[in-house]
């Protein structure tokens, strides 16, 4: 299986993982991040995280299930 993998640059300090996963079109509001959480994997730097306030910094890798890997750029 082939995951796209792709590179988010940032123009402040860091985005919020809700922030990201509206960016990069997995949901279509801000909203609806706690609920996508609830209910699909997703890693942050290989550690499981379900906080959509959690704070990515340029270096972090996002992977996201059925989705793909995030790469946070500055």
């Amino acid at each position: 299986m082939s995951f796209l993998k792709q590179k988010i640059t940032i123009n402040d300090e860091y985005i919020t993982l809700g922030q990201l996963l509206k960016e990069v079109g997995v949901i279509q509001t801000g909203g609806a991040a706690k609920w996508y959480l609830m209910e699909n994997s997703v890693q942050v730097n290989q550690e499981d995280e379900n906080r959509r306030g959690r704070k990515l910094y340029p270096g972090d890798q996002i992977t996201i299930d059925h989705f793909g890997k995030v790469i946070i750029e500055k």
